[in-house]
This record gives structure tokens, sequence and C-alpha cells, in this order.
């Protein structure tokens, strides 16, 4: 279950390189650690320092990522605006590194990685990144299934770091990733657990159904938390790939799945946990406590860090959390990180080649700015290409996102690709006149009447 520590070196200095809309870090400097000839008598002053009595731990902490690794927009091959600000965080600090999940999937850089370029690419865009960076540990997010198992082993494979998941198992009842990890900082042993939303039964059955199961939260992480404490954590981190509180996007009755958003119940239901960072919902939360936990979720896409200070004093041979604090950062302002755009050059290359080619034309503009309310040719389109893929004689689909159009001109693969920014399946079913009904009964609920009954 446990992971071993990648951190060889003693010494090693981390610089604050936040990039807008890429992978962010917070840094810090780690002082040398005390020699063991400290603990002999001496009888004269010595030149040696004296044994550390308190630990500045800085826990970094990004969230729902979704590929964004670089400040480049692919669906429009332009490069994101930046307003270059270098500042290094000065200190002597101890720092350790997460992200709560979510990394895979969610942009052309992870689609040509994961169905294009494929093996081609080693290692994985999004672990050479994180490698780059130094990440610690990050917590499986369901969207690491949706290209499937063997590109997330793969991923797991060529990271120097653990993907963890206290609650997703084996058909054979076995852990299907780390629960969780041991990190040292200064002598301070740090437990970082994960977790990740049972969700992705139903969102990836196709991907999970016999592999892996995704049980409750709350119970995995509470005996992964008791057995970090048991093997000497001084402090516990836990990465939730789950919201706060938020109700689930499904029927957990008729499912039988567990509930997908228990940030919160996690906090007040699972003794010995510190510092809690989760994700999934998109949202942001800096500097909160539930019970004795401090919780906190950065703004996805990598938009905003969360950065948490733990005051750890020593109390005779152990340690303890005396106080704690966390701030968001935003990522506006600062540059990107010269090593990670090394490391992930190759791919971005072979993604605006990919998403650059054109596979039509269209002499007029399609919009998508008024498909929620009138018929648009947009949409129109997308319904007949469903039906025609599947056979079927209805087809249904959502107007992601109204800022969506394809432009006059050549029609390319980034223009497509940025109607549907995450991957859909698309299925054909069978349903009777009175399901039907039903749909679009409760799809008719968007439209809000007023108080006289008039619609818009």
């Amino acid at each position: 279950m446990m992971h071993p520590s990648s951190l060889d070196a003693r010494q090693r200095r981390r610089v604050v390189r936040v990039a807008l809309a890429c992978m962010a870090l917070c840094g810090c400097a780690r002082p040398a650690t005390t020699s063991r000839f400290d603990e002999l008598p001496v009888s004269a002053p010595s030149n040696l320092p004296p044994p550390v009595e308190e630990v500045d731990l800085v826990v970094a902490a990004t969230t729902d990522v979704h590929g964004r690794l670089r400040a480049w927009d692919y669906y429009t091959g332009a490069p994101e605006p930046e307003d270059r600000d270098d500042h290094p965080r000065h200190g002597r600090r101890e720092e350790v590194l997460v992200d709560a999940g979510d990394l895979l999937q969610g942009n052309p850089l992870t689609f040509v990685a994961a169905r294009v370029a494929g093996d081609s690419l080693h290692p994985h865009p999004v672990a050479a990144a994180m490698n780059a960076m130094d990440y610690d540990a990050a917590a499986v997010g369901n969207h690491e299934f949706n290209y499937g198992l063997p590109t997330l082993r793969r991923m797991i494979g060529e990271a120097h770091f653990p993907m963890l998941a206290a609650n997703a198992y084996t058909p054979n009842g076995r852990h299907a990733f780390d629960a969780w990890k041991m990190v040292e900082r200064q002598g301070v042993k740090i437990a970082l657990v994960g977790g990740t939303t049972p969700g992705s039964n139903l969102w990836d059955r196709d991907n999970l159904a016999g592999r892996v199961v995704v049980r409750a939260i709350v119970p995995s992480v509470r005996d992964a938390v008791k057995a970090a404490r048991e093997a000497g954590a001084e402090v516990v981190v836990v990465l939730l790939h789950s919201g706060l509180d938020e109700p689930s996007s499904y029927d957990t009755v008729s499912t039988g799945v567990a509930s997908e958003n228990v940030s919160a119940r996690v906090a007040r239901e699972v003794p010995g946990i510190d510092l809690i960072v989760y994700g999934h919902s998109h949202k942001e939360l800096g500097d909160s406590a539930i019970g004795g936990a401090l919780l906190m979720q950065p703004k996805n896409w990598a938009t905003s860090v969360a950065v948490a200070h733990l005051r750890i004093v020593r109390d005779g041979a152990r340690w303890h959390v005396a106080d704690k604090r966390s701030v968001l950062i935003p990522s506006a302002g600062h540059a990107e990180n010269a090593a990670l755009l090394a490391a992930t050059d190759r791919a971005h290359r072979a993604t605006i080649a990919y998403v650059s080619q054109p596979i039509g034309t269209t002499p007029v503009v399609w919009r998508a700015d008024s498909a929620r309310v009138v018929d648009t040719p947009l949409i129109d389109f997308i319904l007949d290409v469903e039906r025609k893929a599947s056979g079927a004689q209805l087809a249904s689909t959502a107007a992601f996102s109204l800022d969506a159009n394809l432009p006059a001109g050549d029609v390319t693969v980034a223009r497509l690709a940025a109607l549907y920014p995450y991957d859909n399946t698309l299925r054909k079913i069978w349903i009777t006149g009175r399901q039907l009904r039903d749909y679009l009964e409760f799809s008719a609920r968007y439209f809000r009447p007023d108080a006289a009954g008039t619609v818009g």
C-alpha cells in the first residue's frame, strides 16, 4: 500500500513558478539535516547547528488540471496571455507538492497522448510535467479512467510519484492503487492518503467493470489514515477527488453507488487528519476548517494553487501540528517553468500538428450562442452525426459551450474539439414512448415560467 519515497537528496531548492493555465507549484529550500554527532555530549561549544525544534511545512496543491500543462490554447492555436512576474518564495521551509486528481483527460494534449501518439510519447506528458515539478503524490480522479486502465497504468509506471486511491479495489479485494505514501521532511513523517469519487463505477463502467471497483470514500480513508498513523505518521494529508458536500449527480439509492462528494464528511468523521486537499467540483476554497482538519481546494485548470502552512513543533521524540493556515495563489502573473516546458515540448508540438489539420470547410459561421433556446444548424449537425453513427431514429445532445463555433473557412480538428472538450460516449438505447415524453418534460424544466405562466 505504501509507495517508497522518491526524495533521495537531503538538500534541494524549489522556487515558486506558477504558470497561467498550466501546472503550478510553490517551493522552498530544504536545510541540511542535523548530524548524528549532535546527539553526543560535548564539553566545548560546537559549530554544528542545534537540533530542529520547529518546522514550517508547506503543502502546495493543484487539482483538476485536465491536461492544462502549458499556457497554450489548443482550440484557438495561440498562447495564453502571460504577465511574467517571477518571484521566488524565500525562506527555509519544508515543502510537499500534491494534486487531487483529474489529470489525464480534458484537452487535445491528453487526447493526443492517449489516442493518437500513444506509446510513441514516452513518458506520458502528464507524468513528464509532474516529474519535472517533483510532485510527491496525486489522487486518482474519475477522468483518469476515461482512456482506459492501460493508459492510466502506463502513466503511473512513468511517474516518479504514486497515484493514490484508498477506496479503489480489484475484484479479489486488493487495493487497485496505492492507498497512502509516507514522506519525510526534517525528520517529520508525513502520510499522504488518497481517495476518489465512486461515481466512476457509473461514468466509466465499460473501462472498470470486472477490473476495478470504487467503494465508499469515508470507511476506506478511515482505514488508510489509521494504518498511516500506526506506521508512525506525525502529519496526515488527505488528497480527495470528491467535492465538499454537494448532492451526488446520480441516484445513490437506485444505483447502489456511494456518495460522490464527501470531503466534509471525511473531515468530520475520520480522526487523525491534519489537512484535506480536495477537488472534482471545479470550485475554490481556502483556509477553512471542519473539526480538526484544514480544508482547501484550488481552482481547476491550475488557475490557482492552494498553499497550506503547517507549523510543526517537537514534543520530545515526536512532532505535532501546532498551527495551520492556507492561502490561494492565482496563477495569473507567473511565468511557466522552464523544466516543464522542456519535458512536454514533444507532446506539445505533436498536439499542435494534430489539431491544426483541416477536415472540412464552411462558407459561413456556425454558432452555438443561442443553442439552448432556439434551433441551430450547429446542434442539428451534431445530432445528424449521432444518428448516422449509431443508426438511431432520434438523437440527443447538450450545448456544452455557448462560446463554441465553427468559423468560416477551414474547419480544423481544434474547432470540433472545442465543441466538447470532454470526450463523451455515444450509446444507442431503446426507450418507450412514455420514457421519451418523460425525458422531454424533464428537459423542459430548463425553461422557467414567470408568475403568469409565461416562458421567456
